[in-house]
């Protein structure tokens, strides 16, 4: 009578097409995380070394420097 078709029609079809939504979805996620975190490899600095610079830049004073340093250990 009728045609079951593809997947079993209204049987369990659907949990084959919730998994490859679900699939889907998790390679997207996995994917835009990897970037984020390939981009955040190379430019992340220590406070202190982010502070070494300031002071030999000039931004910053010896005494600022040292108080800071302080403050970040």
């Amino acid at each position: 009578m009728f045609h079951d078709g593809f997947m079993g029609g209204m049987g369990y079809g659907w949990i084959f097409w919730i998994a490859i939504i679900a699939l889907i979805v998790f390679l997207i996620i996995k994917f835009t995380n990897q970037n984020k975190s390939n981009r955040d490899i190379g430019t992340s600095e220590s406070s202190l070394d982010l502070l070494k610079k300031r002071y030999a830049k000039g931004e910053i004073s010896k005494d600022e420097f040292d108080r800071m340093k302080i403050d970040l250990m």
